[in-house]
């Protein structure tokens, strides 16, 4: 094989990867989709956890209840793991993540996919944690990863606030964010 060939190949190679996803939001977004957009944080919030769900070697979906860092003005969600857990290497493998609130006494749910990263900068590492973690996390440098978690799209139900989704197929409400 000559060398232009092996460059052709790496670079089709690459460009099939995962592309970072922008961290911005769409400031662009219709009346409707900022009202889902405030009732998917109102659920958020009062779910307090997430189910982060993940893809395994063998395709199959993994979820585990995690405690989520509130979405920043970017709709940014931060989360924190032990490096050698499966989920950090299921996301080096694929980034491709969902992260699933469910409010109970609300009868809502909120479902974010997007793309997750592993962030393991001391200083933002340090500029997370949180009081009473180091009983989890008792070597900080080590034993401490984030995840740093970029949703593309929103999905919303909440019944009280008449976002029911569509009466036929039950697709709920959607929002592209970026």
């Amino acid at each position: 094989m000559n060398h232009i060939n092996l460059l052709l190949i790496i670079i089709l190679v690459a460009s099939c990867t995962n592309k970072e996803v922008p961290e911005s939001l769409r400031r662009d977004f219709s009346n409707e989709e900022q009202k889902i957009i405030i009732h998917s944080k109102k659920i958020i919030k009062e779910a307090y956890f997430g189910t982060l769900i993940t893809i395994d070697n063998e395709g199959q979906p993994r979820a585990r209840v995690m405690e989520p860092f509130t979405p920043d003005e970017n709709f940014i969600i931060w989360l924190a793991t032990n490096p050698k857990s499966r989920k950090v290497a299921q996301i080096e493998k694929n980034s491709l993540v969902t992260l699933h609130y469910y409010d109970k006494a609300n009868f809502g749910y909120v479902s974010l996919m997007g793309s997750a990263y592993l962030i393991n900068d001391e200083s933002i590492k340090a500029s997370k944690f949180k009081e009473g973690w180091d009983q989890f996390y008792k070597n900080q440098k080590e034993d401490y990863l984030l995840i740093k978690f970029i949703p593309k799209t929103l999905e919303l139900i909440s019944i009280p606030n008449k976002f029911t989704g569509d009466s036929i197929t039950w697709k709920p409400h959607q929002v592209l964010l970026r």
